[in-house]
């Protein structure tokens, strides 16, 4: 019962309005009430103006009482009006703030990567922009206006029992009963059931292709426009006609609402208008009847559910993904207490290390063992999927593993203190991010005390010293701004690595860090990274070999174990995997056409060749 509250659309809108605005929300909620009040307070003062004439007394009061109701019903509405608009845009951005935390506030990002949480997330990202219902600035309008005709609805029946005690329970039972009897007309129940939210997300990954201007190339050069049109208005058509479905009006419930409406208002008008004709009502007391008669009809209303019930959603699968974006990205953080600074000084180990996804799927990792000597640069290759990027995960402790353990000088990485430990880290994933501010804001971000000749110095080694301005913003949709190639950013990516181990990062991971660079700005960049980073512990993630050779030790992983290790000299001399792989690549030069040098096909083909025989 307390859960079917809790989800109740009022009470959902209402916490979170005073979340956002308690002023506001007061101020909202409060002419909710005093409007609802005002058109009692009209028919009240009509029936005593018509008694005070009738009876030839003062209508001074009863005028004041007419004139200021009805000024205030003339003047609150816009202001109403006004004051749901600021509110809605204070509680649309306490929303998002909302979601931003739970999005972010985790440890670990299991909740980001979890399948089952993208629907929800879609919907909570996207509540205001009027795909699903109308922005909550104007939502909020629709809202108001229902509840006080509502509020309205319920004060006139209480009147309408100054003149017949028991009509209220007649005419208010009979309204109220129309709420039920046509509950399916106006809410959309069904909108976070797993096809709608399906076909959500559809619609909104088509808008994205057509409004974002990353695909707009692809789309135009390949005649993908028109189809990418045609998804976006098949799946909103798709998501109408659920919605229809879901809230189509059953006949049967109509014609009985209307039998139940005509018996109830024939119960109450027979006697009014029999009480007036004997002369048992007074002129004034009739007034009073039959206005509030017609104000208790307001009970009936409908027409704002759908936008209550769409105000409320959002805030129901905020608050929904909150907890449970909490639960899964948490790591077990209670015994992280131990400082990290200065580790690793010996290793890091990877101890028979098991770890399988969250979402599912097979094992990445069953029983893996790997020694990254502490000061020293270790290289990791091997096809894709073998689970290379996840091994930066769980070296960054983002996951942790399934089983097994991860020591860092003989201590379990998780008894570390999880933020200190990443701060000895620094990394260039795979997929970095490219952030719309200045080269020197995308390099060190969080504004730490480097000066413009350190930082200079920093983007000499990445190759970006002549990118653009420290200040310019690397973005054209910036004032001022300038866009970058891919390996441009790569270069500021990896400037950015570099940073971190000026402000005292220990452990450099590289995930195919040079992926978008020519071979020869590679090399050059490559061997001044590695000094840059000399006595770091470095682990390089890479498929081309021209760089890989240049790591002190070599690991080799497939199926999630470590098949071979050693320097580049010895795995060549082993004549087994690496030596394959190296080879396939080194052919291509020797062929003289240009080196695909991350075609994990022609990996996979040399990977799944019977092992040579080792020399020897």
């Amino acid at each position: 019962m307390v859960r079917g509250l809790e989800s109740w659309a009022p009470l959902a809108l209402a916490r979170a309005t005073w979340s956002a605005s308690r002023p506001l929300a007061a101020a909202w909620w409060g002419l909710v009430v005093v409007r609802s009040m005002l058109p009692a307070a009209l028919t009240l003062g009509l029936g005593s103006l018509v008694s005070a004439i009738a009876g030839g007394r003062s209508a001074t009061a009863p005028l004041l009482v007419v004139g200021g109701s009805f000024a205030l019903l003339s003047m609150s509405s816009p202001i109403h009006t006004q004051i749901g608009s600021i509110l809605g845009d204070r509680t649309s951005g306490w929303l998002q703030a909302s979601l931003t935390a739970a999005c972010a506030d985790p440890t670990g990002i299991s909740h980001l990567e979890r399948p089952g949480l993208a629907d929800e997330l879609t919907m909570g990202r996207d509540f205001d922009l009027g795909i699903t219902g109308p922005p909550l600035s104007v939502a909020l309008g629709f809202i108001s206006a229902g509840m006080v005709e509502l509020g309205g609805g319920i004060a006139q029946t209480v009147v309408l029992g100054t003149v017949l005690w028991w009509a209220p329970f007649v005419i208010g039972g009979a309204w109220l009963s129309t709420h039920w009897l046509l509950r399916e007309s106006s809410v959309w129940s069904n909108r976070t059931d797993p096809e709608v939210m399906a076909e959500q997300r559809h619609a909104d990954y088509a808008y994205r292709l057509a409004v974002e201007a990353q695909p707009a190339k692809e789309l135009r050069v390949f005649g993908l426009g028109g189809w990418t049109v045609e998804r976006f208005a098949s799946r909103r058509r798709h998501l109408v006609e659920l919605q229809w479905k879901a809230m189509r009006l059953r006949q049967r419930s109509l014609l009985t609402v209307f039998a139940v409406l005509g018996a109830a208002h024939a119960l109450v008008l027979v006697p009014l208008v029999s009480s007036a004709v004997d002369g048992d009502l007074a002129l004034g007391g009739v007034v009073v009847g039959a206005q509030a008669l017609l104000g208790a009809s307001a009970l009936a209303v409908g027409g704002f559910a759908w936008a209550l019930e769409g105000a409320a959603q959002p805030v129901l699968v905020v608050e929904r993904l909150g907890k449970r974006m909490a639960e899964e990205g948490a790591l077990d953080t209670s015994s992280s207490r131990q400082p990290a600074a200065g580790l690793p000084a010996a290793a890091i180990r990877l101890e028979d290390v098991g770890f399988t996804y969250p979402s599912g799927g097979p094992p990445v990792y069953r029983h893996l063992d790997l020694t990254i000597p502490a000061g020293r640069s270790l290289a990791i290759v091997g096809r894709n999927g073998v689970g290379k990027t996840t091994l930066v995960k769980l070296l960054c402790r983002l996951y942790d593993p399934t089983s097994g353990a991860i020591t860092v000088d003989g201590r379990d990485l998780r008894t570390l203190d999880v933020d200190g430990w990443r701060r000895r880290v620094s990394v260039v994933f795979q997929d970095f991010v490219r952030f719309e501010l200045s080269l020197r804001r995308n390099v060190v971000l969080d504004g730490a005390a480097l000066d413009d000749a350190q930082l200079l110095r920093l983007l000499e080694v990445a190759g970006a010293a002549d990118l653009a301005q420290l200040d310019q913003p690397l973005s054209k949709a910036q004032p001022g701004g300038t866009d970058l190639s891919g390996g441009q950013w790569q270069r500021v990516a990896l400037a950015r690595a570099l940073a971190a181990v000026h402000l005292g990062a220990g452990v450099v991971i590289l995930d195919e860090p040079t992926a978008q660079l020519d071979v020869r700005g590679e090399a050059a960049i490559f061997e001044r990274l590695l000094a840059a980073t000399a006595g770091c512990t470095t682990i390089l993630i890479s498929h081309r070999f021209s760089t890989v050779r240049h790591a002190d030790r070599i690991v080799v992983i497939e199926d999630g174990l470590v098949i071979e290790q050693g320097s580049h000299d010895e795995l060549m001399a082993a004549a087994g995997r690496y030596r394959a792989m190296f080879d396939l690549q080194a052919s291509r030069f020797n062929d003289g056409r240009a080196p695909d040098l991350d075609d994990d096909a022609d990996l996979l083909e040399v990977l799944e060749e019977p092992e040579p025989e080792v020399a020897g």
